[in-house]
């Protein structure tokens, strides 16, 4: 059977630790003469490199918020530029409400104006006629009158009929 002692294999000397710690001495050194330079100067452009993504990511970020309060202040001003035009358009609409009364008025006194004149017209038209059917009345009673001499109760009955038929006929 095998011999098998997990001591051998977990153990830790000085030696083991003095030789592992001059090798990791060596390689250093080695890495150090012909790397380090390379490996610094990659790590520092790896650097410069991060850095500028930085730069330009606060740049890019400045720039996002001066455009954000540009728009901004285009959202304000559109808001009062629509409160402006909504005022302009209410007075501009009180102002021709306040023109079509106006004229709606004026054309309502105009057109009661016409109204006056085209009744006293009518109501002097009306005048003349009664004048003139008085007088037509008035002259074919006295031409009957004159035909028949009448005593002057006849004459007030003849007359009181004549009236009384023209009015009947033409008033």
């Amino acid at each position: 059977m095998i011999d098998f002692n997990i001591d051998n294999y977990l153990r830790i000397s000085l030696t083991d630790v003095v030789l592992v710690c001059i090798s990791t001495f060596l390689i250093v050194m080695f890495a150090k003469k012909f790397f380090w330079d390379k490996l610094l100067t990659l790590i520092q452009k790896r650097q410069d490199l991060i850095q500028e993504n930085i730069d330009s990511s606060v740049a890019i970020k400045k720039q996002a918020e001066d455009v954000k309060e540009k728009y901004d202040e285009k959202l304000r001003n559109v808001s009062q530029e629509a409160h402006t035009i909504l005022v302009s358009a209410r007075a501009h609409a009180d102002q021709e409400k306040q023109q079509i009364i106006k004229e709606a008025n004026d054309e309502a006194l105009r057109i009661k104006k016409n109204a006056n004149e085209d009744i006293e017209r009518q109501k002097r038209d009306a005048q003349k006629e009664m004048k003139k059917a008085i007088s037509d009345v008035a002259l074919s009673a006295a031409s009957q009158l004159i035909k028949k001499e009448m005593d002057e109760k006849t004459q007030k009955q003849f007359v009181e009929d004549f009236i009384e038929q023209a009015g009947d006929k033409q008033w």
